[in-house]
C-alpha cells in the first residue's frame, strides 16, 4: 500500500535553470534539475558539462553519499577507480558505491553527464589515492 509522500511534483525546462559555474568544480558547469527541492533534500540531480580543458582533474576523493550514479550523455571522461583507468563514454552509466575513491582526470570538450546523488547535500572528501593518474590529453 502506498503512503502519502512529501515529495513534490517538479517540471524543469532548460530556460528555468541555466548552466552555472558555481558547483563543486570550477572547470565544470552545472545545471540544477529541481530534484533537490522536490525531494526536500533527499536526492540531487544535475547536468554537468565541461567548462574548460582539464588541467589537474578532480584529484583523488570520495563522496559521503548513500547513492550516486553518473550517466554520460555526450563525449567521454576518464576516471581512475582505485588503480584502474575507466573510460566512460556517451550512453554509459556508472554506479559509484558509497566511499569509492576515484579521480576524474580527463574529459572531452563536449563531455556532459547526468549525476544523481542521495542525499542532495552529499560531502566530498579529498584523500590520498592508490596511484598517480595518467597524463591528461590536451584539447586541440
Amino acid at each position: 500500500m502506498n503512503t502519502p509522500s512529501d515529495t513534490l511534483f517538479s517540471h524543469i525546462k532548460p530556460a528555468d535553470t541555466p548552466y552555472r559555474p558555481d558547483g563543486l568544480r570550477d572547470f565544470f558547469l552545472y545545471r540544477d534539475l529541481g530534484v533537490a527541492d522536490a525531494t526536500k533534500g533527499n536526492v540531487i540531480a544535475h547536468l554537468v558539462k565541461a567548462n574548460h580543458p582539464p588541467t589537474n582533474g578532480t584529484g583523488w576523493h570520495y563522496h559521503v553519499a548513500d547513492f550516486q550514479i553518473v550517466l554520460m550523455i555526450k563525449g567521454w571522461a576518464k576516471f581512475m577507480y582505485g588503480s584502474q583507468v575507466t573510460l566512460v563514454e556517451a550512453g554509459d552509466c556508472v554506479h559509484q558505491r558509497p566511499g569509492l575513491v576515484h579521480y576524474l582526470f580527463d574529459y572531452s570538450p563536449d563531455m556532459e553527464y547526468l549525476e544523481i546523488v542521495s542525499p542532495a547535500d552529499f560531502g566530498t572528501i579529498s584523500c590520498k589515492g592508490p596511484c598517480i593518474a595518467p597524463p591528461i590529453t590536451p584539447w586541440t
